[in-house]
């Protein structure tokens, strides 16, 4: 689906369909659904709803970035098909009262640690924004902090300059550490020149992190396959008829994504264990 104005055929004078009404069925307004307001014709994907003047509001953001606010209820299309907007279910997500996004007992009250010499280092921004949305409350609590690297082709030289050591250890995310890749080949390397036990190198089999987001939570039974030659992101926001022209599509298409996150229920296992193996390591006692 895409923000391009839905067809008004089936409305057109003399068409059958024309004559059927057709009804609008309940949908909630979940943040990164594309609609269509019929009235003004605006198209955009939910931001927020939010309670103004006494009502109900959405709040949608078209492909320019530009926002409009409509009352909920009816008067929306999704998909071609009419539907009554309705605010979201509260709480949003699949997390149990007294429990953070990653599933860990809240501390009531809790202070933010004092950072520990220790980091977690991830590949790139849309890494560290996932790992602060789930685990970012636990992280806070041990005094973690968690810093994008822009890749990892310059690990080695980012590790020398930190100097991992006892109270310093660093443990790295990285996206498709299979064996055989370019990723293996560098962790390899990396584990050769520190064998001190300082530095913990874990990763997740996914191209990227965006595939670590369960695909239901985009309406896709799994991820679709890109093939060689077209920029991952790009094809996904192709395939998911999300815009896709440049990288200011490919950062609102990732918020969308983002957005979709309630909890660690909402990501695949295998990284979850990973995450988890990482804030273990840099939260051991000083060796």
């Amino acid at each position: 689906m895409s923000y391009e104005r839905y067809s008004s055929d089936v409305l057109a004078s003399g068409s059958p369909a024309a004559h059927r009404r057709p009804t609008s069925r309940p949908v909630p307004a979940e943040r990164g659904l594309v609609v269509e307001e019929v009235t003004t014709g605006w198209v955009g994907a939910v931001v927020r709803t939010e309670k103004s003047g006494g009502m109900h509001v959405v709040v949608l953001e078209d492909r320019a970035g530009r926002t409009r606010t409509f009352p909920l209820g009816p008067g929306f299309w999704v998909d071609g098909a009419p539907v009554e907007l309705l605010a979201p279910a509260a709480p949003a997500g699949p997390v149990a009262p007294g429990r953070t996004a990653s599933g860990s007992r809240a501390v009531a009250g809790a202070r933010a640690r004092v950072a520990r010499g220790s980091r977690i280092w991830v590949e790139g921004r849309h890494d560290a924004e996932l790992v602060e949305k789930v685990w970012g409350d636990d992280l806070r609590v041990e005094g973690v902090v968690v810093e994008p690297l822009d890749g990892i082709d310059n690990l080695a030289e980012a590790l020398h300059e930190f100097g991992p050591a006892a109270g310093r250890r660093v443990g790295v995310l990285v996206d498709h550490l299979v064996p055989g890749s370019k990723e293996q080949r560098i962790t390899d390397d990396v584990l050769r020149q520190f064998p001190g036990g300082h530095v913990l190198v874990l990763g997740h089999p996914y191209v990227d992190v965006w595939q670590a987001v369960r695909p239901a939570r985009v309406g896709l039974d799994a991820w679709p396959t890109i093939e060689r030659g077209t920029e991952w992101k790009h094809g996904i926001l192709h395939r998911l008829g999300w815009p896709a022209e440049d990288q200011a599509d490919v950062a609102r298409g990732w918020k969308r994504i983002l957005g979709t996150v309630r909890s660690y229920a909402d990501l695949e296992p295998s990284l979850l264990g990973r995450v988890e193996e990482l804030i273990d390591f840099v939260t051991a006692p000083a060796d």
